[in-house]
Order: C-alpha cells, then sequence, then structure tokens
C-alpha cells in the first residue's frame, strides 16, 4: 500500500481519536474500560504506518467496537476507515456504499500500474456525483 493512501486513514484515525478522547472527557463512559481501548487504538496508530497488513485486524476490531461501544459517534466514524480495514467493518456499510469503493480501489490501482496520480478523495467526489441528464 502506497503511503499516501496509509497516510490518509491514518489522519482519519488521529481525527476520530480525538473524538474519543473528547467522549472520555465529557464523562459520558460509565466503565473503566475506556483508558484501555485508548491504548489499543494507540497502538493501532503506531502500528499501521510499519506494518499495514499486521494492522488490518486490531483495525477492524476497534472501529467495530466503536458501533457496539460508542453508539453515539457511530455516524462520525468516517466511511473511508470502514472501507480500508475491511472484514467485520463492512457489515456496517449498505450494499451500494460497498460498489462505490470498489470502483474507487479499481480506480486506484489502475492509476498506479499505469503511473497515474490518484487523488482519493477527488476520485470519490467523481464517482458520488449525480450523472448528467436529470431535468429540472
Amino acid at each position: 500500500m502506497a503511503n499516501v493512501h496509509i497516510d490518509h486513514h491514518l489522519a482519519l484515525l488521529q481525527h476520530l481519536r480525538t473524538i474519543l478522547v473528547a467522549l472520555g472527557e465529557a464523562e459520558q463512559i460509565l466503565d473503566d474500560s475506556h483508558a484501555m481501548y485508548l491504548e489499543r487504538y494507540d497502538e493501532l496508530l503506531s502500528d499501521l504506518p510499519s506494518d499495514p497488513e499486521a494492522s488490518l485486524y486490531l483495525g477492524q476490531d476497534l472501529i467495530s467496537q466503536i458501533f457496539q461501544r460508542y453508539p453515539q459517534i457511530a455516524h462520525l466514524v468516517p466511511r473511508d476507515l470502514l472501507w480500508f480495514f475491511g472484514g467485520d467493518c463492512l457489515h456496517f456499510m449498505p450494499d451500494d456504499e460497498i460498489e462505490m469503493y470498489q470502483a474507487l480501489e479499481e480506480r486506484r490501482f489502475y492509476a498506479a500500474e499505469h503511473d497515474e496520480p490518484f487523488d482519493w478523495n477527488q476520485e470519490k467526489q467523481l464517482l458520488t456525483m449525480p450523472t448528467q441528464g436529470g431535468t429540472h
């Protein structure tokens, strides 16, 4: 996986971590396991750049746990992270969204094979734009 791709997802994970920390600071967590969860989350942030493949299972577990442990922030989980980690995370995505991400990955791999530039966010915007031809 390209560093740009990993860096994009690391930035999303960092943003999500700030939300998780704020949740703990707001005392909306009733048990002591939140600190242990954040320790495992930090482990993911640390390991992902050096060993992305080995980090996928931990990422799947941690992201899936957000939907179970912290349902009040589940809507704030970036969709890109669900796709990136895959596995059980895909259960939280509708089929049409999975199809869009599959098309996005195909574009990314095509660009990599042909040494073409690829901007994940720009390509995602292009895929989510409504098709032309509608009448007003």
